[in-house]
């Protein structure tokens, strides 16, 4: 197991065997052979709003259970990337302990990164590949990342993380809470975006702002 999983991680293109997934599953992620329609597809998923409690659902799960918030969109996506001969990397952004952290799944064209993003706003989500550098993408979602009141909130992001350096047992087929995959990209090398001193400068998104902003694609359930 140990030797087909060392195999398939250096594949360039996955296949079906090597995600460990049904064919009814790896038939979806076949579909979605641009990051435009990935992205279309990870939007049309409904929210997960960890109704049951905190969740960090694999591949398999989203799949199966039709929800997802942003590691999971980003799993998902990287993953579909994967199949289709992109390497599945993914990006961890820091923020203020007033917010929550955002991951999206990366890819390159041109030379220029782009992202596939899970966000039930339209804030944090798809950014087209025209950026130079990492930092250069992170920085186009700085001005939307706030916190309930109005304050920036992004702080940081990771170095590009390639998701075939983990099992795909803990991320893709995981039945239970992908806790491990989420700790090693928490552990990620990041690159501060602004010096405290910027942050004492920062103003705070106006009210107007933060009224659209409660705009979402998919209402949170309500549970009676």
């Amino acid at each position: 197991m140990i030797g087909a999983m060392a195999v398939s991680a250096r594949k360039r293109i996955a296949d079906r065997e090597d995600l460990g997934l049904t064919r009814t599953e790896f038939s979806i992620l076949k579909r979605l052979d641009t990051p435009e329609k990935i992205q279309l597809f990870i939007n049309a998923v409904p929210a997960n709003h960890e109704i049951g409690g905190e969740t960090i659902l694999s591949v398999r799960q989203v799949l199966r259970q039709r929800r997802a918030h942003c590691i999971e969109g980003a799993f998902v996506a990287a993953c579909a990337l994967w199949v289709h001969g992109d390497p599945p990397l993914v990006m961890y952004m820091d923020c203020d302990s007033s917010d929550y952290p955002h991951v999206i799944a990366l890819f390159r064209r041109t030379a220029a990164w782009g992202a596939i993003s899970k966000h039930n706003g339209p804030q944090l989500r798809y950014r087209d590949p025209i950026y130079r550098s990492l930092r250069e993408l992170a920085m186009s979602y700085f001005h939307e990342y706030f916190d309930r009141r109005g304050r920036k909130t992004l702080r940081g992001y990771s170095v590009a993380f390639d998701m075939r350096r983990i099992d795909r047992e803990l991320w893709i087929t995981n039945e239970g809470a992908c806790t491990q995959a989420h700790d090693r990209l928490a552990r990620l090398r990041h690159y501060a975006v602004i010096s405290s001193r910027q942050e004492r400068m920062l103003s705070r998104r106006d009210s107007f702002e933060r009224k659209v902003s409660k705009v979402v694609e998919h209402a949170k359930p309500v549970v009676s």
